[in-house]
């Protein structure tokens, strides 16, 4: 009977430690991995010209959960009735990955997933199809291939501005000219007010100086709006400190001041301020609503040239596209397909305009004194945006 027992027992504890060794193995076999991605419209086109939009390349982006930094993950697309691979990508810490796809990745018919590959730890993971022309053609588009502006767009801030800081500048059509396939928005004097000085002050009230009037181009769509999706343009900034070129979206509507849901947002996708500015010149921006006013959210952009194409490249001799993903839930920003900031606040559920402008603030006058580096010229290859 003693033997029996422990025979028992031991048959007992065998079955148990198997059985906990068998859940543990299988709790192992199905820690699974998941993998979403999507597919954004042509928002990458770096080069020296003028180009069709239609050229610009398209980018998957994928998240992988668990994140495995470093680990690869590859782009498949199909090829006949099954998948072939066409790039690899390593994850980053939160597990993302972006694919900048061929030209005519965008084309009907093109469909792709995104593969992260299983080991010991996990299984494979793959990624719901993506279609390549599921954005369809934007909602709205400009490759500016005339002579004129034309009844699309409308000049903005066309008054010296002093609450608004800007009371040696206006908007104006003087300073907006259509050309080479190319919108050119430049700083130049105001002819009819050259012998005339102004003297700005500060937000303090303290004179900074005494400059020329000066005109700017700013410029918007006219009852062109859209509320979620993709803006891009393709521009080439200018050269010099003393005025910023801008991309910037404002609310078609606003229904409060105090809460961006549904007051909206300004948001700066883009900001330039010429060469040789603190910390490279590249800045980007949202503008919060709150219960004490607007709140600026954002910065200058970390190690901007990491975004250029190599040393023979830069931000005023050559195009690049400027870009913001806007969701219910957060701005995704980015430079030729590059993302170089996100955030979930003050997120908009208002329709948004974009703006285009060069304009030269009160405070900037100082960095351009020499009338004779005037005008200064921004150029927009195209701008574009599509409706999610």
């Amino acid at each position: 009977m003693r033997t029996g027992r422990w025979v028992l027992v031991g048959l007992l504890v065998a079955a148990l430690v198997g059985g906990g060794a068998y859940a543990y193995l299988g709790y192992v076999r199905k820690a699974q991995q998941t993998v979403t991605a999507q597919l954004l419209p042509g928002i990458a086109q770096p080069g020296a010209d003028p180009a069709s939009s239609d050229k610009a390349v398209g980018l998957v982006v994928a998240t992988v959960e668990p994140a495995d930094e470093g680990r690869p993950v590859h782009l498949q697309t199909r090829s006949g009735a099954g998948w072939e691979s066409q790039a690899v990508a390593e994850q980053d810490a939160d597990g993302n990955v972006e694919f900048l796809l061929e030209r005519g990745g965008l084309d009907a018919g093109r469909s792709y997933r995104v593969v992260s590959l299983g080991d010991g730890d996990s299984a494979e993971a793959t990624s719901p199809v993506l279609s390549g022309d599921e954005w369809g053609r934007p909602d709205f588009e400009d490759e500016f291939d005339r002579d004129t502006l034309g009844d699309q767009w409308l000049n903005r801030g066309e008054d010296y501005n002093v609450e608004g800081l800007r009371a040696c500048s206006k908007g104006s059509g003087d300073a907006v000219a259509v050309g080479g396939g190319t919108l050119q928005l430049s700083v130049l004097l105001d002819p009819a007010r050259a012998d005339e000085r102004c003297s700005p002050r500060n937000g303090k009230g303290d004179l900074i100086g005494s400059y020329r009037y000066r005109l700017n181009g700013h410029v918007m769509p006219n009852a062109h709006y859209f509320r979620y999706g993709v803006l891009a343009a393709r521009i080439k900034f200018q050269k010099m400190q003393g005025q910023h070129a801008s991309l910037w979206m404002q609310p078609a509507i606003s229904e409060s001041t105090t809460d961006s849901a549904t007051g909206g947002a300004e948001i700066d996708v883009i900001e330039w301020f010429g060469e040789g500015t603190a910390n490279g010149g590249l800045t980007t921006f949202i503008y919060k609503l709150s219960e004490d006013g607007p709140v600026k959210v954002g910065d200058f952009i970390a190690d901007p040239d990491s975004f250029l194409t190599g040393q023979d490249d830069s931000w005023y001799d050559r195009y690049h596209v400027f870009s913001v993903e806007w969701t219910s839930q957060a701005y995704i920003f980015r430079i030729d397909g590059k993302e170089t900031w996100r955030t979930s606040e003050g997120i908009s559920h208002q329709p948004e305009y974009p703006i285009l402008s060069l304009l030269s603030s009160d405070y900037e006058l100082r960095k351009l004194p020499d009338p004779g580096d005037l005008p200064q010229t921004m150029h927009v290859d195209w701008v574009r945006f599509w409706e999610a």
